[in-house]
């Protein structure tokens, strides 16, 4: 299988997983009454889970080097907090699809960004006006499927 088949085959899974994410982190947090409990279960199991991984692949060996690394990179774990709190705190009450919605929205306005200027290491990829065509047929395609 070609990489780019490989890679959109497993970023989709990724994306497949995300509502159902959302979904089960909202059920958990609402039963027990605590979305920041159930947070810190499904941080607490991704863990093990990012622990298993890293023991099959690279070994612990790479954590030697994130002392050396820039302090902004660690931002990424504030805004897996965010997103996991704030989809368990809030899809129970706004329904999953539409938190699910505004969160697509928000990754396309922000991933046109980062292509844009190549924020972050990232490869720069213009947004065109094919480009921004195409973010706006999916952001309208977001907007019709939870209309309808």
């Amino acid at each position: 299988m070609p990489d780019y088949l490989r890679y959109a085959t497993i970023m989709l899974s990724a994306g497949l997983g995300i509502p159902v994410l959302a979904a089960l982190n909202a059920q958990l947090g609402a039963r027990i009454g605590s979305p920041a409990v159930a947070a810190v279960v499904l941080f607490c199991v991704a863990l093990s889970g990012a622990v298993a991984v890293m023991s099959v692949t690279t070994g612990p060996s790479a954590i030697a080097r994130l002392p050396s690394q820039p302090w902004y990179l660690f931002l990424a774990g504030l805004l897996v907090a965010f997103y996991v709190l704030s989809v368990t705190f809030i899809a129970p009450r706004f329904g999953v699809g539409n938190a699910v919605f505004f969160v697509l929205l928000g990754q396309m306005i922000s991933a046109a960004a980062i292509d844009q200027f190549g924020l972050f290491g990232a490869l720069v990829r213009p947004l065109t006006l094919a480009r921004g065509a195409g973010i706006g047929a999916m952001c309208f395609g977001l907007w019709l499927i939870q209309k309808a």
